[in-house]
């Protein structure tokens, strides 16, 4: 009886361990890694006058790239991690994020060769308590992170709308008009290797509230190919397959990432305008993250915008100063209404500031010489004239 009773105590003992082993990992582990991840470039903040704060508080911000629904965080609440949330989107006056959807990254991840063969979303999906039916399949991940960012909008104490439509575009634009503290989201993806290579996956994907679709991101897929794959290919039968329905459905295209093939490929037979939501101008910055002259200028005669990213892969510098640098060379190489936002905040890179430091980069474009209504079409209105224009 005595042995029994010691059984049963050390098998309570060592489930309450395992329990408490769980737990920590669930609430600690994706926090670390975070804040491995999702860091600030160290640079001096940059100063902001009077002016440039009384400016910065009279635009709409529009910010075309965000990964922030990657990490597990409740963006309803602040937080002390990452770049961005809803409070700190208030704070920082950003009215508009494009909230992208990341469901597979490889291991050993780099910006020239990455096949597709591994992944490291999974473990982090795992530990960060999703459920098991989003573990190894990327359309059911997708699909879940959209659900959050919906729950997001149904809270009314969030004072967060999503944007679906045009319709949606201009009930919001009324709605800030009265409180300024009302905020708004776009769903995106980041790479269509989240569509398993089936074309009804994208019908799902509208259905849950996804209007933009990056075709590639850190490797090739069936699609087409990647900047930073293996083939770095163009676009596939299947992927004309999903440009038109796309097309047909009122979706975005983003060509960020996309391999120098598949940008010309996608160029050549889309009918309506593209983005490239994060990038950076290769004239500036020699990375392959970047565009060319000639890129740039293709996307922009076509009515399409470019965002201009905030990490120094980007910019090849760490401060405001650079990204401006960049917003200055795009905007006089493809016109001012060509150039947009893209910040790429919680997007595992550093950056000089978190969401709520947006106003030092409307500074910055002062210093430069951008006058007030090139800093408005720049920092949000030439994206919410887009939206308003190509939303279905």
């Amino acid at each position: 009886m005595i042995k029994t009773s010691k059984t049963i105590v050390i098998g309570v003992v060592l489930l309450l361990a395992l329990l408490i082993i769980v737990w920590s990992i669930h609430r600690i582990a994706p926090a670390w890694v975070e804040q491995q991840r999702n860091t600030l470039t160290g640079t001096a903040p940059q100063r902001v006058s009077d002016r440039a704060r009384r400016l910065h508080q009279g635009l709409l911000v529009a910010d075309l790239h965000g990964d922030s629904l990657l990490w597990g965080r409740d963006l309803g609440e602040m937080s002390d991690r990452g770049h961005l949330d809803l409070p700190r989107m208030r704070l920082g006056n950003l009215a508009i994020e494009v909230f992208s959807i990341v469901s597979k990254t490889p291991r050993g991840l780099n910006i020239h060769r990455n096949t597709g063969d591994s992944d490291d979303i999974t473990p982090l999906s795992i530990v960060q308590g999703l459920p098991p039916r989003t573990w190894f399949s990327l359309p059911a991940r997708v699909i879940y992170h959209a659900n959050r960012l919906q729950d997001l909008a149904a809270n009314p104490a969030n004072r967060f709308r999503l944007l679906t439509s045009r319709a949606d575009v201009s009930e919001f634009l009324k709605q800030r008009r009265k409180d300024p503290s009302i905020t708004a989201g776009l769903l995106s993806i980041e790479g269509a290797h989240a569509l398993d290579g089936r074309i009804e996956i994208l019908d799902e994907f509208f259905d849950a509230g996804i209007r933009m679709v990056g075709l590639a991101h850190f490797f090739d897929n069936a699609v087409g190919g990647s900047a930073h794959g293996i083939k770095k290919g163009g676009l596939t039968p299947f992927g004309r397959r999903v440009i038109r329905r796309m097309e047909q459905r009122g979706m975005i295209v983003d060509l960020a990432h996309s391999s120098d093939k598949l940008i010309n490929d996608v160029l050549a037979m889309a009918r309506r305008p593209v983005v490239v939501s994060h990038t950076g101008a290769r004239s500036v910055c020699n990375s392959p993250r970047n565009l060319t002259d000639d890129q740039l200028r293709r996307i922009a005669a076509a009515g399409g915008l470019i965002g201009v990213g905030f990490w120094p892969q980007a910019t090849c510098g760490r401060g405001v100063a650079a990204i401006v640098r960049s917003l200055h060379y795009v905007s006089k190489l493809v016109g001012i209404n060509h150039v947009v936002l893209g910040s790429d905040f919680d997007g595992a890179v550093p950056v000089p500031f978190d969401v709520t430091g947006l106003a030092q980069l409307t500074q910055g474009l002062l210093n430069a010489g951008f006058n007030e209504s090139e800093i408005q079409n720049i920092m949000g209105v030439n994206l919410l004239r887009f939206f308003a224009e190509y939303l279905p």
